[in-house]
């Protein structure tokens, strides 16, 4: 796959755990992490989207909640 190189700015803590997650192998490199982390979060928005489509709109926050916690997410 073909990459384009682009400059970001973190705050250190989440750089550091950054480092420390690639450094204990959760992902190759630097640059594979925050690929990885940005398709999960573009996905996300899109799912989003697409439940607010077929709702009519967004669902409420409690439903929302209820379903992170059935699927062992962390609140928002």
């Amino acid at each position: 796959m073909t990459a384009e190189r682009v400059t970001v700015s973190l705050p250190p803590e989440l750089l550091g755990d950054a480092r420390g997650a690639v450094a204990a192998g959760v992902a190759e490199n630097l640059s594979a992490l925050v690929a990885d982390a940005l398709r999960r979060q573009l996905s996300r928005s899109r799912a989003l989207a697409e439940l607010e489509r077929v709702l009519g709109g967004r669902p409420p926050d409690a439903a929302l909640e209820a379903v992170r916690r059935n699927l062992g997410l962390a609140p928002t």
